[in-house]
């Protein structure tokens, strides 16, 4: 039975949710509690286990320095990268250096590789499928950002291979909310997924036609999400605290993470009610020795103000999104919203106020993605049409350009984003020297034609061919961007024919070796069950 159902799994960054096709519907799998999401929060207890969840959440305070949170801004990205020094500066949790420039995460006496931390959040999505449906669940679709580089899906692909999953494919999650909300329906719409999360914000312009699901095209911010919404309360918090007392919250990363705790409870409060009234006791001691309490009060206009900037860089991507797609604003027949920061009233009125029409309400930002995702989970498996009475084609783009590094720092584009993948490129390249044995090629990710302003996906070496004077071999490189929009390439030594040695060195990525080691170590760590009554 286990081989005959694949589930669909958005790993996000401050929830995730799984879901299967049962009957020929998505529906979201719960866990015992009856809980649609959960905390991607790994708190490492005593001994082997872990505590994941929503109840791990609850660590972040109590049990802060080995509690993990928010990986998934971490996950395939450089040590030296904005998005790490940011978090350094605010995780209370050890952020380290890694071998190649990679991430590693602290805790105790023992170093984790981003991917490890995600693949025990995928290893709760599975437990809680298995439990839901009576069986094993060996097979999943996850879903990524959309504007996440060839490193960033590579390393979420690797997180599922460790939690013990088959990962069917990679999917964008603005593509995968298109699917659910499509799914079943015979519409001809152009429409546009606004998916803002917790830490990635992301737009996505499809074309829906009977059972086509085409992807015109996708912009993205991967330094923008609800979590930017929360720091910006934290600090205004924070600021006032200081004026009031003459102390900085922010300089003991106890006080951060109550701070940080009310920060998003103040934001969820504000968006519902119109107005927040904080209140953290006992938040710190003077240093007379006086427990001070933290008391605010956050009006609608106030929060507004406070955010708007934000807001507005989220119609900027919508403006890139439509400029690729030749569109106006005028030409969307739907808007979708995802995440649970587009509850917000300002979200809402913007993105009514920039497409001249009301968002879609009825499908629920939380759980649309991973319902998306179980659909093309099913239908990789054949059952969606078999279960559904059809079929859906799903037709997807790159967001970024594959380039390639030339002389003197300048990139040559080789892919350009916006392609409609899986898609195959060659190039040829020939020796530049006299007696050259090899060729090494660096290949990068981005928009600019300046090699230090876009992402290294690895140096790639070539050697095996004829030796020659320069000019006189040929080798043709193949690029390829595949279904899950990760990046192979292969080499041919044109004269021969022959298949030229190709060695991959992926700066951040984890080695065969290393996966197979966190296979093992995930395997021994023991999911803790919530404690009887919460």
């Amino acid at each position: 039975m286990s081989d005959d159902i694949a589930v669909g799994i958005d790993l996000g960054t401050s929830y995730s949710c799984v879901a299967a096709v049962l009957d020929g519907k998505p529906r979201v799998l719960p866990n015992e509690w009856g809980e649609h999401t959960h905390a991607s929060v790994v708190s490492f207890l005593d001994g082997a286990s872990v505590l994941v969840g929503n109840n791990a959440k609850k660590n972040i305070i109590t049990n802060a320095e080995n509690t993990v949170y928010s990986a998934k801004r971490l996950i395939g990205r450089f040590y030296f990268s904005d998005e790490v020094k940011k978090a350094q500066a605010v995780m209370p949790y050890r952020i380290l250096e890694g071998p190649n420039n990679g991430v590693r995460i602290g805790v105790g006496d023992k170093v984790f590789a981003v991917p490890e931390i995600s693949a025990l959040v995928l290893k709760e999505m599975k437990a809680i499928a298995e439990t839901a449906l009576g069986h094993e669940v060996r097979k999943a679709v996850v879903t990524c950002p959309a504007y996440f580089n060839d490193n960033q899906r590579q390393a979420t692909k690797d997180a599922g291979r460790i939690a013990g999953l088959e990962v069917l494919r990679i999917i964008n999650e603005p593509t995968a909310a298109a699917l659910a909300y499509g799914f079943g329906k015979d519409i001809s719409q152009r429409i546009c997924v606004y998916d803002l999360g917790g830490g990635t914000f992301d737009v996505s312009i499809l074309e829906i036609g009977k059972d086509v699901f085409e992807v015109l095209a996708t912009a993205g911010d991967t330094y923008l999400g609800g979590d930017d919404f929360d720091d910006r309360i934290m600090a205004w918090l924070a600021d006032d605290f200081l004026k009031a007392h003459g102390l900085d919250l922010r300089q003991n990363r106890y006080c951060l993470q109550m701070l940080k705790e009310a920060g998003e409870k103040a934001k969820i409060e504000v968006g519902r009610d119109g107005v927040a009234d904080i209140q953290v006791p006992g938040i710190c001691r003077s240093p007379e020795g006086v427990v001070l309490d933290l008391k605010q009060r956050l009006a609608g206009e106030q929060f507004n103000r406070m955010v708007m900037d934000l807001v507005q860089r989220t119609f900027k991507v919508c403006d890139e999104a439509l400029q690729s797609a030749r569109f106006t604003a005028a030409d969307i027949d739907a808007v979708i919203l995802v995440g649970g920061p587009t509850r917000l009233p300002i979200i809402r009125q913007s993105v009514r106020h920039y497409f001249q029409r009301e968002p879609l309400t009825d499908v629920d930002p939380d759980e649309v993605v991973a319902l998306g995702a179980s659909i093309q989970a099913a239908a990789l498996l054949d059952r969606g049409a078999a279960e559904a009475g059809q079929a859906s084609y799903l037709l997807d783009v790159t967001p970024l350009s594959l380039r390639v590094a030339t002389v003197g720092g300048y990139t040559e584009k080789i892919i350009a984003k916006n392609t409609p993948i899986p898609i195959e490129k060659a190039k040829t390249f020939t020796t530049s020297r006299d007696g050259q044995d090899k060729v090494r090629i660096r290949v990068v990710q981005g928009e600019s034609n300046r090699v230090e302003e876009c992402e290294l996906l690895g140096e790639f070496e070539f050697s095996g061919f004829r030796v020659s004077k320069r000019g006189e071999v040929s080798i043709e490189v193949t690029f390829e961007i595949d279904p899950n929009g990760i990046v192979n390439v292969s080499a041919m030594d044109l004269e021969t024919k022959k298949r030229a040695t190709t060695s991959i060195n992926l700066s951040s990525g984890l080695t065969e070796q290393d996966i197979q080691r966190a296979m093992d170590t995930n395997a021994g760590m023991e999911l803790a069950v919530r404690p009887a009554g919460e």
